[in-house]
């Protein structure tokens, strides 16, 4: 491996392989930027254009396109409330409270720092550990997968907000949503309505952006101007320093990679999984866990930081055994075949400067996007905070129109689009947090295709789902994810009548 790492590093640093993953970056912050489109899209719009052309500069520009669109949703997550991608999600709960409050380049800086080390060590772990990691990926079945989406779930519990009631009923929402469309198992449609729209149930794009993009936008048309908080927010030389601040961060860094390499090696559970689940554990064991949602830069930090770590680590079971960890890995599978790679083993016996070529790329792109990012951020992207909100509303409207129309290409979507947004907006005005219903919605299907899948194969036994002690893990870590919110509310009980 060393070897092939050493006969790899001229062709990575040669100047037209450089200038690719350069270019993938660059392209993949404004495709992450802009909600409606993804990361996916982005690469699957490469393939064609590099067809014919070296396979490291291909897959170079793919690199940079990864790792940068997977940071670039968090600009507008953190500007405008706006998730730019799926796993940006987690990043609107506290980096938009930071820019409400003038702090949004410190924010970009806490998100940009973080990705970077993220995505670093998830490329790192790529490069060292990918045969034995390939091994625990092979220990996952349907069972194991229902648990994992359970502990997904699970951390519902810390999203829920000041109101259990209220959280509950969201995460509900959330669930109830999920299964519109055609079960996939029977074949019966399921709250579609007659509709063939919704035969394949609800694009998660476009109901993302109509919970997290036109609530605040309706709120901009009822509030008058307010030029103090846009120009706090753009007074970026005087923030703090992240690098300077190290220390604080590193244990939610370490934390939050270590999680996103976790299930980024799984195949199938990488995404905004990672994100969710780095979030929780920060708030877990945080010290003020109640500052959390009310802009608290580890927030930031936890969801960049786990959501960068699931890049590369998703490539382990995609480039060792062609089954990717998600869907960029399997549109990044798609152009490897393109380029005549067949993932697997023989792709390391024969040809291993493009195998371990890309690996280092992946790396590189990781440490080029802390300069084209974090410059991009700040002094590009920040700007749009200058804008008047009487013109920044109508913007914002128009670009999410045009993400969204451009998924499917249906006028369907935005009626979608323009009723999530009314039901969202409501459910702000009287309290309801949108994240569980984020979870509810992703996870939801995932847990009962996996459930139904177990015990399709075990004949109805309800015992295959402990019959791994992988399934009994995950279920304890689920049971501890449960228990530890109860458990902390009856400490409280309990000093509450020594206090007193």
């Amino acid at each position: 491996m060393i070897d092939a790492l050493i006969h790899a590093l001229p062709h990575v640093f040669a100047p037209a392989n450089l200038l690719a993953v350069v270019i993938g970056s660059i392209a993949g912050l404004v495709v992450g930027a802009l909600p409606g489109l993804t990361v996916t899209t982005g690469i699957a719009i490469l393939i064609p254009i590099t067809f014919g052309l070296d396979p490291l500069f291909a897959l170079g520009m793919m690199a940079g396109m990864y790792n940068a669109g997977s940071y670039g949703g968090a600009i507008p997550a953190i500007l405008m409330r706006v998730p730019g991608t799926p796993a940006s999600v987690a990043t609107i709960l506290d980096g938009y409270e930071m820019t409400k409050r003038g702090e949004a380049a410190y924010a970009l800086q806490v998100a940009v720092v973080s990705g970077v080390i993220g995505s670093a060590l998830s490329a790192v772990a790529l490069i060292l550990f990918a045969p034995p990691l390939v091994k625990v990926s092979l220990l996952f079945g349907p069972a194991e997968y229902f648990w994992l989406a359970m502990l997904g779930l699970a951390t519902i519990s810390a999203l829920l907000g000041d109101d259990l009631v209220k959280g509950v009923t969201a995460s509900l929402i959330g669930l109830l949503i999920g299964t519109v469309g055609q079960d996939l198992t029977s074949g019966t449609e399921r709250f579609t309505f007659g509709s063939l729209e919704l035969m394949d149930g609800f694009s998660i794009v476009v109901l993302l952006t109509g919970l997290f993009a036109l609530p605040p936008v309706f709120q901009m048309a009822e509030e008058s101007i307010k030029e103090g908080m846009s120009a706090a927010a753009l007074k970026f030389r005087k923030q703090r320093s992240v690098v300077r601040e190290w220390r604080y961060f590193l244990p939610v860094w370490l934390r939050s990679s270590a999680i996103g390499v976790f299930i980024g090696i799984m195949p199938g559970a990488a995404g905004s999984m990672s994100s969710f689940l780095a979030y929780n554990d920060a708030k877990r064991v945080a010290r003020s866990p109640e500052t959390f949602g009310q802009g608290n830069p580890e927030g930031v930090a936890a969801s960049e930081a786990g959501n960068g770590a699931d890049n590369a680590a998703a490539l382990i079971p995609a480039l060792s055994l062609g089954i990717p960890g998600s869907g960029v890995a399997a549109v990044i599978l798609g152009g490897l075949l393109v380029h005549g790679l067949r993932p697997g083993p023989q792709l390391f016996r024969d040809h291993p400067d493009v195998v371990y070529g890309f690996m280092l790329q992946m790396l590189l792109s990781a440490f080029l996007l802390l300069v084209v990012g974090g410059l991009a951020a700040t002094r590009i992207f920040g700007q749009v905070l200058r804008l008047p909100r009487v013109v920044l509303a109508p913007l914002i409207i128009l670009f999410v129109a045009i993400g969204v129309y451009a998924v499917n290409n249906a006028m369907f979507d935005l009626y979608i689009l323009v009723g999530v947004g009314l039901v969202a907006y409501v459910m702000e005005k009287l309290g309801y947090p949108q994240a569980p219903v984020v979870l509810g919605l992703i996870l939801g299907p995932m847990a009962e295709s996996q459930l139904r899948l177990s015990l399709t194969i075990s004949q109805g036994n309800p015992a295959v789902l402990v019959s791994s002690w992988v399934s009994i893990i995950i279920a304890l870590l689920t049971a501890l994810v449960l228990v530890t919110p109860l458990y902390r509310a009856w400490r409280e009980r309990q000093r509450k009548p020594a206090a007193a």
